[in-house]
C-alpha cells in the first residue's frame, strides 16, 4: 500500500515557507511542540509506534485537513482509536504546557463581523450499549 501522508523524516528536506503552507505552523513552533511532547513520554509502558514527531504531524494533519481519523490513522499505519489518542495527548500536552494558546482579545475595527455561526464538527468517542444475547 502507498503511504500518501508525509512523515517526519520526509518533511525535514522542505523548506520554512513550504512547512508553514505543509502544517501551518513554522519549524520553531514544531521544535518548541517537540520539546512539550518530550516531556512527558511516559517511562513506563509501550513505547509508541510512532515519533513524537510523527505524532505532530498526524494532530497537524487532522487540525488543518479536516479529514477523519479514520483516514489519518490509515496514512499514519495505525489504528482509528490509536490515532484518536495522539490527537488526545498532544492536544492535552501542548495544552498543560500554556505555550500555545489562541489570542484572548478578539480584533475589532472596520468589516470585521462577528455575526458568524460556528459548528464545532471534532470527532470524539462515543459509547455504544454492549450487545446481549437474546434467549431463542
Amino acid at each position: 500500500m502507498h503511504n500518501l501522508q508525509m512523515k517526519y523524516v520526509d518533511s525535514k528536506n522542505l523548506s520554512e515557507p513550504q512547512f508553514k503552507r505543509y502544517t501551518g505552523i513554522s519549524w520553531s513552533t514544531f521544535d518548541l511542540m517537540i520539546e512539550q511532547l518530550k516531556l512527558s513520554v511516559p517511562a513506563k509502558g509501550r513505547p509508541s509506534k510512532l515519533s513524537i514527531e510523527d505524532q505532530i504531524l498526524l494532530c497537524l494533519s487532522y487540525w488543518r485537513e479536516y479529514r477523519t481519523l479514520f483516514h489519518i490513522a490509515t496514512n499514519y499505519g495505525v489504528s482509528e482509536p490509536t490515532a484518536s489518542r495522539i490527537v488526545r495527548h498532544v492536544e492535552d500536552c501542548l495544552i498543560k504546557s500554556n505555550l500555545f494558546n489562541l489570542p484572548k482579545d478578539l480584533p475589532e475595527g472596520e468589516g470585521i463581523d462577528w455575526n458568524v455561526v460556528i459548528v464545532d464538527a471534532t470527532e470524539i468517542p462515543i459509547q455504544r450499549p454492549k450487545k446481549t444475547k437474546e434467549k431463542l
